[in-house]
């Protein structure tokens, strides 16, 4: 699983070939949560307050990259790096 980005503690992965809806999966420690990119809901899983806060303030700025690393995977290429939360 390739990890897209990585900020904070925070590691961001995308899965070849996942399953619909398009989500990203957002690893803090021992905490994992699915994170829908369209809605910035998390649809399984969990993180810590502020570890979540980041990751969506994330996610929000970094939307259409996401859209296009969801589509490179389902494709089986490889995903492109995107920037961390500053």
């Amino acid at each position: 699983m390739p990890t897209i980005s990585q900020f904070f503690g925070l590691i961001i992965q995308m899965f070849w070939r996942e399953h619909a809806p398009p989500h990203f999966h957002a690893m803090y420690g021992e905490h994992e949560a699915l994170i829908d990119i369209r809605t910035l809901e998390v649809i399984k899983g969990r993180l810590p307050k502020r570890a979540l806060a980041m990751v969506l303030e994330w996610a929000a700025q970094h939307r259409p990259e996401l859209m296009e690393d969801w589509n490179l995977c389902q494709s089986r290429q490889p995903p492109k790096t995107i920037e961390p939360l500053e």
